[in-house]
């Protein structure tokens, strides 16, 4: 797996942005210093723009550096800033929260020419999109484990889960579960084969993020239980797409995970189990 890629001067691309406003002059190197900006003494405050222009672009830029840390590490630092410079000149933040930016990320690495032999790299960007939403997620308790087990055998089959706020199944065509793993942990990347399609769970249990890997049929059987459905009604699903799925190993793999935070059968009304 090659950990870089060329940037070629001819991709350094500057966006026509509309005229006339301070922000797309900030954005925009190519705009004039907008009407009313100027130095001490009235003179001309060219090059102080110019300055608070670079300024602007390195802020975002760093900031893309934090929110996407996998696919910082799997291009290079030069390269990744060169190409989130660009990003940030096509896309500016429209929130003054900072860890919100880079929503279209993924969307431009799909467009961005010089990455699209990394066919893997949007994907693992919608999952670190993912993981700082599970970071953000409300702190609410996760599942108690003997809650399950308190529920009589007959009543299995019609439980519902409500999920934690902090647990997102994702899935992909190509490895980029194992690939952002193993960039976020410093993890070896050369015995992974990128075009092996990969389920995951992103979740919260306590205070660390996780990520895990799925076996055939888990990510069916949590999304199921996710969208309300029950027990028995997401085995099912999840046996329609994995022969071999094992519903005990998915069950305590989720608890494990902190996936959700409780639950409810028929005969309590809907009402929370209490975990």
């Amino acid at each position: 797996m090659q950990p870089w890629v060329d940037f070629p001067a001819s991709n350094r691309i500057v966006y026509p942005m509309k005229l006339g406003t301070f922000s797309d002059a900030v954005i925009n190197a190519d705009l004039p210093v907008p009407a009313g900006i100027i130095g001490p003494q009235g003179k001309k405050a060219a090059k102080r723009f110019d300055v608070y222009r670079n300024n602007v672009i390195v802020g975002l830029v760093g900031s893309l550096v934090d929110i996407f840390p996998s696919v910082h590490n799997l291009v290079g630092d030069e390269f990744f800033r060169a190409m989130a410079a660009v990003y940030a000149r096509q896309e500016p933040p429209t929130s003054p929260l900072l860890f919100e930016y880079g929503g279209g990320f993924p969307a431009f690495l799909e467009q961005f020419e010089p990455v699209q032999k990394l066919i893997y790299l949007p994907d693992v960007a919608r999952f670190e999109l993912i993981w700082l939403q599970a970071y953000h997620a409300a702190d609410v308790p996760v599942l108690n484990p003997d809650a399950l087990a308190a529920i009589a055998p007959e009543n299995l089959a019609e439980t519902r889960f409500i999920p934690h706020p902090a647990a997102h199944v994702v899935r992909s065509g190509y490895a980029s579960v194992s690939i952002l793993s193993a960039s976020r942990s410093g993890g070896d990347l050369s015995s992974i084969d990128p075009m092996v399609g990969e389920d995951g769970l992103i979740s919260r249990s306590n205070y660390d993020v996780e990520i895990r890997n799925l076996p055939p049929g888990a990510a069916v059987f949590l999304a199921q239980l996710m969208d309300g459905e029950t027990l028995g009604a997401a085995a099912g699903a999840a046996m329609g797409e994995a022969e071999n799925f094992d519903i005990a190993a998915a069950i305590t793999a989720m608890l494990e995970a902190g996936a959700f935070s409780d639950l409810h059968t028929n005969d309590d009304n809907g009402r929370g189990s209490t975990s």
